[in-house]
Parts: C-alpha cells; structure tokens; sequence
C-alpha cells in the first residue's frame, strides 16, 4: 500500500468506530483493537478486545429513545511510521435528549495504530474529553 492508501484506511478505521459504537455493534467495536488494545478514557479503561467489549456493554447504554448518540471524527492528523502510526483527532459526540440534540462531549483522541497483514487496528486509543457536558452514560461500579 502506498500512504496515502495507509491513510485512507486509518481514516476508515475511525469511522467504523463510530459507527460501530453508535450502532451498539460492540463486539465488532473491540476487533477493532489488537490483542493487547487499550482503550482509555475519564470513565475507566480496558485492554484487549473482549474486555473492551465489556467495558462499553457497562458504560454505553444501548440506542434507544433518549440514549442515541452519534460520534463525529474530524480534523485527523496521520504520521505514519511503517506499519505503525500516530493519529491525532478531534471528536464531538451528540446525544439524544428530550429537549433535543445536545452535545454530550468534545475532545481529542490520540491514537496508536497498527498495521496487521492489510488491516490496521487500534493498540491505542486514548480519549481526552477538552468539553464534557452531561453523556448519559451508565455509572461504571467500582
């Protein structure tokens, strides 16, 4: 692949995050990491595919009237090294509320990523919320 078809698929790693996510494809949503994944954030962390899977299961609840939400990516910056890259993003995350549409967060995503065979997948994915306002996420026990 040359880099810019590299870049082309990192970008479409992301989107199928949020697509993903939003879609409550959560299974799908922790292959989208390597073995050893982690995905960080304000609200806990977890490694690994499964235990990524379940994470989100006790955090996110599922689509419903009052808990759509939709992750929007943009800004992405890619330096790609190899079969590795740095990635750098700005996310927003709209909620559903009965009010309306409300933004629930905005923040930065910062991203390692490898290459595995023709695929890339996440070795790290760390959120860091710049905005948070109420997400309407389930409380994560102890």
């Amino acid at each position: 692949m040359s880099a810019l078809e590299d870049k082309d698929a990192i970008r479409e790693l992301l989107a199928e995050y949020c697509f993903l996510l939003d879609s409550y494809r959560l299974k799908e949503f922790g292959q989208l990491f390597v073995e050893a994944g982690e995905w960080i954030s304000r609200n806990g962390s977890a490694t690994g595919p499964a235990a990524i899977e379940n994470f989100l299961r006790q955090l996110v609840p599922e689509p419903g009237p009052g808990t759509r939400r939709k992750h929007v990516t943009a800004n992405i910056v890619i330096r790609l090294d190899g079969d590795q890259a740095e990635v750098r993003s700005n996310f927003l995350v709209v909620r559903d509320t009965s009010a309306g549409p409300a933004i629930a967060v905005a923040g930065t995503y910062h991203d390692v990523v490898l290459k595995i065979g023709a695929n890339w997948r996440f070795k790290s994915r760390r959120l860091t919320h710049d905005i948070a306002g109420e997400s309407g996420l389930k409380p994560v026990g102890p």
